[in-house]
Protein backbone atom coordinates (compact mmCIF):
# COMPACT_ATOMS: atom_id res chain seq x y z
CA UNK A 1 0.00 0.00 0.00
CA UNK A 2 1.49 3.30 -0.39
CA UNK A 3 0.61 6.53 1.35
CA UNK A 4 -2.10 7.34 -1.40
CA UNK A 5 -3.99 4.31 -1.40
CA UNK A 6 -5.78 2.00 0.64
CA UNK A 7 -4.77 -1.30 2.05
CA UNK A 8 -6.42 -2.75 -1.02
CA UNK A 9 -3.79 -1.35 -2.84
CA UNK A 10 -6.52 1.34 -4.52
CA UNK A 11 -7.24 5.29 -3.88
CA UNK A 12 -10.24 4.74 -1.47
CA UNK A 13 -13.98 6.70 -2.37
CA UNK A 14 -14.95 8.83 0.89
CA UNK A 15 -17.76 9.09 1.94
CA UNK A 16 -19.29 11.75 4.43
CA UNK A 17 -22.08 12.23 6.14
CA UNK A 18 -22.99 15.26 6.45
CA UNK A 19 -21.60 16.63 3.28
CA UNK A 20 -24.07 19.89 2.94
CA UNK A 21 -22.27 20.93 6.58
CA UNK A 22 -19.74 23.56 6.44
CA UNK A 23 -16.73 21.12 7.33
CA UNK A 24 -18.72 18.75 5.18
CA UNK A 25 -18.29 20.66 2.23
CA UNK A 26 -14.73 21.47 3.22
CA UNK A 27 -13.38 18.18 3.67
CA UNK A 28 -15.10 16.93 0.31
CA UNK A 29 -13.26 20.02 -1.60
CA UNK A 30 -10.21 19.11 0.18
CA UNK A 31 -10.19 14.92 -0.71
CA UNK A 32 -10.90 15.92 -3.79
CA UNK A 33 -8.22 18.96 -4.91
CA UNK A 34 -6.13 17.93 -2.55
CA UNK A 35 -5.44 14.01 -2.69
CA UNK A 36 -7.99 13.26 -6.35
CA UNK A 37 -10.20 11.09 -4.40
CA UNK A 38 -13.83 10.35 -5.55
CA UNK A 39 -16.40 11.29 -2.70
CA UNK A 40 -19.96 10.75 -1.76
CA UNK A 41 -22.14 11.54 0.70
CA UNK A 42 -25.58 12.41 2.50
CA UNK A 43 -27.25 15.23 4.10
CA UNK A 44 -30.91 15.82 5.40
CA UNK A 45 -30.75 18.98 3.27
CA UNK A 46 -29.84 17.04 -0.10
CA UNK A 47 -33.08 15.71 -1.20
CA UNK A 48 -31.37 12.41 -3.09
CA UNK A 49 -28.92 11.27 -0.29
CA UNK A 50 -28.34 7.48 -0.05
CA UNK A 51 -29.38 5.67 3.04
CA UNK A 52 -26.68 4.74 5.37
CA UNK A 53 -26.61 1.31 4.19
CA UNK A 54 -26.22 2.63 0.31
CA UNK A 55 -22.83 4.82 1.50
CA UNK A 56 -21.28 2.11 2.77
CA UNK A 57 -21.49 0.11 0.01
CA UNK A 58 -20.47 2.99 -1.94
CA UNK A 59 -17.07 4.23 0.03
CA UNK A 60 -13.95 2.78 1.81
CA UNK A 61 -13.42 5.82 4.56
CA UNK A 62 -16.42 7.32 6.23
CA UNK A 63 -16.08 11.05 7.48
CA UNK A 64 -19.28 12.13 10.18
CA UNK A 65 -19.28 15.70 10.09
CA UNK A 66 -22.41 16.13 12.02
CA UNK A 67 -23.71 18.17 15.27
CA UNK A 68 -22.28 17.09 18.57
CA UNK A 69 -26.03 16.37 19.68
CA UNK A 70 -26.62 13.95 17.15
CA UNK A 71 -23.38 12.54 16.56
CA UNK A 72 -23.03 9.09 18.80
CA UNK A 73 -27.02 8.28 17.56
CA UNK A 74 -25.89 8.53 13.99
CA UNK A 75 -23.04 6.67 13.98
CA UNK A 76 -25.12 3.76 15.92
CA UNK A 77 -27.25 3.79 12.64
CA UNK A 78 -24.38 2.90 10.46
CA UNK A 79 -23.35 0.50 12.93
CA UNK A 80 -26.53 -1.57 12.58
CA UNK A 81 -26.70 -0.80 9.36
CA UNK A 82 -23.18 -2.03 8.19
CA UNK A 83 -23.95 -5.51 10.19
CA UNK A 84 -19.86 -6.07 10.26
CA UNK A 85 -19.48 -5.29 6.71
CA UNK A 86 -17.45 -2.17 8.01
CA UNK A 87 -14.48 -4.44 8.42
CA UNK A 88 -11.74 -3.30 6.18
CA UNK A 89 -13.36 0.40 6.43
CA UNK A 90 -11.46 3.98 8.06
CA UNK A 91 -14.54 5.56 10.28
CA UNK A 92 -13.50 9.29 10.97
CA UNK A 93 -15.63 12.37 12.92
CA UNK A 94 -15.20 15.33 13.17
CA UNK A 95 -16.46 16.99 15.90
CA UNK A 96 -15.99 19.11 18.66
CA UNK A 97 -15.67 16.55 21.47
CA UNK A 98 -14.38 13.27 21.34
CA UNK A 99 -14.60 10.64 23.67
CA UNK A 100 -18.99 9.67 23.15
CA UNK A 101 -18.50 9.89 19.14
CA UNK A 102 -14.92 7.77 19.31
CA UNK A 103 -17.03 5.19 21.79
CA UNK A 104 -20.07 5.09 19.09
CA UNK A 105 -17.30 4.16 16.04
CA UNK A 106 -15.46 1.85 18.46
CA UNK A 107 -18.43 -0.59 18.66
CA UNK A 108 -17.94 -0.91 14.97
CA UNK A 109 -15.84 -3.37 13.61
CA UNK A 110 -13.94 -0.35 11.19
CA UNK A 111 -10.79 1.38 12.19
CA UNK A 112 -11.31 4.63 13.77
CA UNK A 113 -9.77 7.51 14.53
CA UNK A 114 -11.52 10.67 16.10
CA UNK A 115 -10.60 14.37 14.25
CA UNK A 116 -11.05 18.20 15.70
CA UNK A 117 -10.50 20.72 13.48
CA UNK A 118 -9.69 24.11 15.87
CA UNK A 119 -11.09 26.54 13.54
CA UNK A 120 -14.06 26.85 11.56
CA UNK A 121 -13.52 25.81 7.61
CA UNK A 122 -10.95 28.09 6.35
CA UNK A 123 -11.49 29.81 2.66
CA UNK A 124 -7.50 28.20 1.54
CA UNK A 125 -7.63 24.15 0.53
CA UNK A 126 -5.27 22.90 3.44
CA UNK A 127 -5.64 23.68 7.50
CA UNK A 128 -2.00 25.46 7.70
CA UNK A 129 -1.76 27.77 10.83
CA UNK A 130 -4.53 25.93 12.36
CA UNK A 131 -4.65 23.07 15.37
CA UNK A 132 -5.98 19.44 14.57
CA UNK A 133 -6.74 17.29 17.27
CA UNK A 134 -6.13 13.71 16.52
CA UNK A 135 -7.23 10.81 18.48
CA UNK A 136 -6.20 7.54 16.85
CA UNK A 137 -8.48 4.73 18.52
CA UNK A 138 -7.94 1.57 16.40
CA UNK A 139 -6.10 2.40 13.34
CA UNK A 140 -3.72 -0.36 12.20
CA UNK A 141 -3.69 -0.99 8.22
CA UNK A 142 -4.82 2.48 7.55
CA UNK A 143 -2.06 3.79 9.22
CA UNK A 144 -0.34 5.09 5.97
CA UNK A 145 -2.83 6.28 4.05
CA UNK A 146 -4.07 8.62 7.55
CA UNK A 147 -0.57 10.03 7.96
CA UNK A 148 -0.41 10.63 4.00
CA UNK A 149 -3.78 12.71 5.03
CA UNK A 150 -2.96 14.57 7.85
CA UNK A 151 0.47 15.61 6.29
CA UNK A 152 -2.11 16.56 3.21
CA UNK A 153 -4.28 18.92 5.62
CA UNK A 154 -0.67 20.90 6.50
CA UNK A 155 -2.31 21.19 10.59
CA UNK A 156 -0.41 21.47 13.33
CA UNK A 157 -1.64 18.02 14.57
CA UNK A 158 -2.06 16.95 18.43
CA UNK A 159 -2.03 13.28 19.32
CA UNK A 160 -4.14 13.52 22.68
CA UNK A 161 -6.43 10.56 23.81
CA UNK A 162 -10.57 11.41 23.66
CA UNK A 163 -11.11 11.83 27.40
CA UNK A 164 -8.07 14.40 28.01
CA UNK A 165 -9.00 15.88 24.74
CA UNK A 166 -12.69 16.49 26.45
CA UNK A 167 -11.15 18.34 29.09
CA UNK A 168 -9.28 20.63 27.32
CA UNK A 169 -12.15 21.57 25.38
CA UNK A 170 -13.91 22.52 28.34
CA UNK A 171 -11.22 25.28 29.02
CA UNK A 172 -10.14 26.57 25.40
CA UNK A 173 -13.43 26.19 23.90
CA UNK A 174 -15.77 25.93 27.00
CA UNK A 175 -14.26 28.80 28.91
CA UNK A 176 -13.55 31.20 26.67
CA UNK A 177 -17.05 30.94 24.66
CA UNK A 178 -18.78 31.06 27.59
CA UNK A 179 -17.08 34.29 28.80
CA UNK A 180 -17.66 36.07 25.40
CA UNK A 181 -21.03 34.67 25.64
CA UNK A 182 -21.61 36.41 29.08
CA UNK A 183 -19.85 39.91 27.59
CA UNK A 184 -22.20 40.37 24.62
CA UNK A 185 -25.08 40.00 27.20
CA UNK A 186 -23.62 42.58 29.48
CA UNK A 187 -22.92 44.70 26.72
CA UNK A 188 -26.77 44.10 25.51
CA UNK A 189 -27.43 45.34 28.82
CA UNK A 190 -24.85 48.31 29.14
CA UNK A 191 -24.06 49.59 26.34
CA UNK A 192 -26.66 51.78 25.27
CA UNK A 193 -26.43 53.91 28.75
CA UNK A 194 -22.46 54.15 28.12
CA UNK A 195 -23.17 56.25 24.69
CA UNK A 196 -23.81 53.01 22.53
CA UNK A 197 -21.55 51.03 20.80
CA UNK A 198 -20.12 53.44 18.54
CA UNK A 199 -18.63 55.72 21.48
CA UNK A 200 -17.36 52.10 23.11
CA UNK A 201 -15.47 51.70 20.36
CA UNK A 202 -14.36 55.07 19.60
CA UNK A 203 -12.56 54.87 23.07
CA UNK A 204 -11.59 51.51 22.49
CA UNK A 205 -8.57 49.83 23.91
CA UNK A 206 -6.57 46.94 22.38
CA UNK A 207 -7.44 44.59 25.03
CA UNK A 208 -11.46 45.93 24.35
CA UNK A 209 -10.77 45.57 20.24
CA UNK A 210 -9.53 42.15 20.43
CA UNK A 211 -12.12 40.91 22.81
CA UNK A 212 -14.52 42.45 20.89
CA UNK A 213 -13.47 40.73 17.77
CA UNK A 214 -13.76 36.98 19.25
CA UNK A 215 -17.13 38.27 20.24
CA UNK A 216 -18.10 39.24 16.98
CA UNK A 217 -16.87 36.03 15.59
CA UNK A 218 -19.16 33.98 17.87
CA UNK A 219 -22.06 35.95 17.58
CA UNK A 220 -22.15 36.11 13.51
CA UNK A 221 -21.22 32.21 13.45
CA UNK A 222 -23.75 28.93 13.74
CA UNK A 223 -25.21 28.96 17.26
CA UNK A 224 -25.79 25.24 16.83
CA UNK A 225 -21.97 24.82 17.45
CA UNK A 226 -21.71 27.24 20.34
CA UNK A 227 -24.69 25.20 21.94
CA UNK A 228 -23.30 22.29 21.50
CA UNK A 229 -19.97 22.98 23.03
CA UNK A 230 -21.55 23.86 25.89
CA UNK A 231 -24.27 21.22 26.39
CA UNK A 232 -22.79 18.23 25.43
CA UNK A 233 -19.35 17.87 26.93
CA UNK A 234 -19.64 17.05 30.48
CA UNK A 235 -16.76 18.35 31.41
CA UNK A 236 -17.79 22.26 30.81
CA UNK A 237 -20.86 22.30 33.73
CA UNK A 238 -17.86 22.24 36.27
CA UNK A 239 -15.99 24.93 34.70
CA UNK A 240 -18.78 27.25 34.63
CA UNK A 241 -19.67 26.44 38.07
CA UNK A 242 -15.99 27.50 38.55
CA UNK A 243 -16.37 30.69 36.08
CA UNK A 244 -19.11 31.80 38.67
CA UNK A 245 -17.54 31.16 42.05
CA UNK A 246 -14.82 33.38 40.36
CA UNK A 247 -17.02 36.38 39.27
CA UNK A 248 -19.17 36.26 42.03
CA UNK A 249 -15.61 36.94 44.24
CA UNK A 250 -14.54 39.73 42.34
CA UNK A 251 -17.48 41.30 41.99
CA UNK A 252 -17.81 40.99 45.76
CA UNK A 253 -14.54 42.57 46.55
CA UNK A 254 -15.20 45.56 44.49
CA UNK A 255 -18.35 45.76 45.91
CA UNK A 256 -16.52 45.80 49.38
CA UNK A 257 -13.95 48.56 48.21
CA UNK A 258 -11.51 48.07 51.58
CA UNK A 259 -7.95 47.96 51.14
CA UNK A 260 -8.17 44.06 52.43
CA UNK A 261 -10.44 43.76 49.35
CA UNK A 262 -7.77 45.59 47.04
CA UNK A 263 -5.28 43.26 48.06
CA UNK A 264 -7.50 40.11 48.08
CA UNK A 265 -7.80 40.98 44.05
CA UNK A 266 -4.29 41.14 43.40
CA UNK A 267 -3.27 37.94 45.04
CA UNK A 268 -6.49 35.91 44.01
CA UNK A 269 -6.77 37.41 40.67
CA UNK A 270 -3.33 38.51 39.69
CA UNK A 271 -0.35 37.04 41.36
CA UNK A 272 -1.99 33.45 41.82
CA UNK A 273 -3.16 33.02 38.51
CA UNK A 274 0.28 34.48 37.20
CA UNK A 275 1.68 31.75 38.90
CA UNK A 276 0.41 29.10 36.54
CA UNK A 277 2.78 30.62 33.71
CA UNK A 278 6.61 30.70 34.09
CA UNK A 279 8.42 34.12 33.62
CA UNK A 280 8.97 33.23 29.93
CA UNK A 281 5.98 32.74 29.19
CA UNK A 282 4.46 35.83 30.49
CA UNK A 283 6.67 38.33 28.52
CA UNK A 284 6.16 35.95 25.68
CA UNK A 285 2.00 36.76 26.16
CA UNK A 286 2.74 40.36 27.03
CA UNK A 287 4.71 41.15 23.56
CA UNK A 288 2.23 38.94 21.71
CA UNK A 289 -0.36 41.52 22.68
CA UNK A 290 1.62 44.74 21.90
CA UNK A 291 2.19 42.75 18.05
CA UNK A 292 -1.36 42.37 17.73
CA UNK A 293 -1.74 46.08 18.98
CA UNK A 294 0.72 47.02 16.07
CA UNK A 295 -0.73 45.12 13.58
CA UNK A 296 -4.60 46.46 14.65
CA UNK A 297 -3.07 49.96 14.05
CA UNK A 298 -1.14 48.90 10.85
CA UNK A 299 -4.86 47.43 9.55
CA UNK A 300 -6.62 50.99 10.40
CA UNK A 301 -3.66 53.18 8.52
CA UNK A 302 -5.09 55.70 5.40
CA UNK A 303 -4.45 55.59 2.71
CA UNK A 304 -3.92 52.18 2.38
CA UNK A 305 -4.69 50.04 -0.90
CA UNK A 306 -5.17 45.92 -1.26
CA UNK A 307 -2.87 44.50 -3.96
CA UNK A 308 -3.25 40.77 -5.11
CA UNK A 309 -0.62 39.93 -7.30
CA UNK A 310 -1.74 37.04 -9.59
CA UNK A 311 2.08 35.59 -10.10
CA UNK A 312 3.20 33.92 -6.86
CA UNK A 313 6.65 34.21 -7.81
CA UNK A 314 10.15 35.58 -6.50
CA UNK A 315 10.31 38.87 -7.97
CA UNK A 316 6.49 39.67 -7.97
CA UNK A 317 6.50 42.42 -4.80
CA UNK A 318 9.85 43.83 -5.42
CA UNK A 319 7.89 44.91 -9.27
CA UNK A 320 5.28 46.17 -7.10
CA UNK A 321 7.82 48.07 -4.81
CA UNK A 322 9.48 49.87 -7.81
CA UNK A 323 6.19 51.48 -9.05
CA UNK A 324 5.26 52.90 -5.69
CA UNK A 325 9.03 54.03 -5.82
CA UNK A 326 8.77 55.16 -9.21
CA UNK A 327 6.06 57.88 -8.29
CA UNK A 328 7.48 58.63 -4.93
CA UNK A 329 5.81 56.85 -2.24
CA UNK A 330 6.85 55.99 0.93
CA UNK A 331 4.93 52.83 2.65
CA UNK A 332 4.13 52.97 5.98
CA UNK A 333 3.47 49.06 6.69
CA UNK A 334 2.99 46.05 4.32
CA UNK A 335 1.03 43.07 5.69
CA UNK A 336 0.06 39.68 3.57
CA UNK A 337 -3.25 38.95 4.20
CA UNK A 338 -6.36 37.00 2.62
CA UNK A 339 -9.71 38.76 1.81
CA UNK A 340 -13.33 36.98 2.99
CA UNK A 341 -13.30 34.86 -0.25
CA UNK A 342 -9.60 33.69 0.84
CA UNK A 343 -7.50 35.44 -1.70
CA UNK A 344 -3.90 36.21 -1.04
CA UNK A 345 -3.27 39.99 -0.91
CA UNK A 346 -1.14 42.79 0.37
CA UNK A 347 -2.58 45.87 2.28
CA UNK A 348 -0.51 48.51 2.25
CA UNK A 349 -0.56 51.23 4.57
CA UNK A 350 0.83 54.69 2.75
CA UNK A 351 2.54 57.82 3.87
CA UNK A 352 0.94 61.22 2.50
CA UNK A 353 0.28 60.54 -1.05
CA UNK A 354 2.09 62.90 -3.58
CA UNK A 355 -0.34 61.29 -6.34
CA UNK A 356 -3.97 60.64 -6.21
CA UNK A 357 -4.87 56.96 -5.25
CA UNK A 358 -6.47 56.33 -8.55
CA UNK A 359 -3.50 57.09 -10.20
CA UNK A 360 -2.08 54.83 -8.05
CA UNK A 361 -4.24 52.12 -8.62
CA UNK A 362 -3.86 52.86 -12.52
CA UNK A 363 -0.35 52.52 -12.33
CA UNK A 364 -0.34 48.82 -10.46
CA UNK A 365 -2.83 47.37 -12.84
CA UNK A 366 -0.94 49.31 -16.00
CA UNK A 367 1.95 47.73 -15.11
CA UNK A 368 0.93 43.96 -15.27
CA UNK A 369 1.76 43.50 -11.71
CA UNK A 370 -1.36 42.78 -10.03
CA UNK A 371 -5.05 44.12 -9.36
CA UNK A 372 -5.93 46.74 -7.07
CA UNK A 373 -8.53 45.05 -4.42
CA UNK A 374 -9.35 47.93 -2.54
CA UNK A 375 -8.13 51.74 -2.31
CA UNK A 376 -9.00 54.30 0.38
CA UNK A 377 -8.55 57.63 1.16
CA UNK A 378 -11.35 57.59 4.28
CA UNK A 379 -10.29 58.41 7.69
CA UNK A 380 -9.75 55.74 9.77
Amino acid sequence: MSARTGPNGKPPVVGIVGIDGAYGRWFARFFRERLGLRTTGCDPALAASPTPRELLGQCDVLVFSTPIRHTAAIVDDYVQAAGGDEAGMLWLDLTSIKQVPVEAMLRSRAEVAGLHPMAAPPKIGSLAGRVLAVCQARVDRWQGWLAHMLDSLEADCVDVVPAAHDRAMALVQGLVHASHMTQARVLRALAADAGGLPLLHALRTVGYELDLTVTGRLLSGNPAIYEGIQFDNPHVLPVLRELAVATGRLRDCVADGGEDARRALRRDFIAEPAALFDAGELASRSHGFDRLGYLLADLAERPCLSVYLPEDRPGSLRELLETFEALGINLASIHSSRTPDGQLHFRIGLDALPVALDTLRKAVEDAGIGRVLEASDAAG
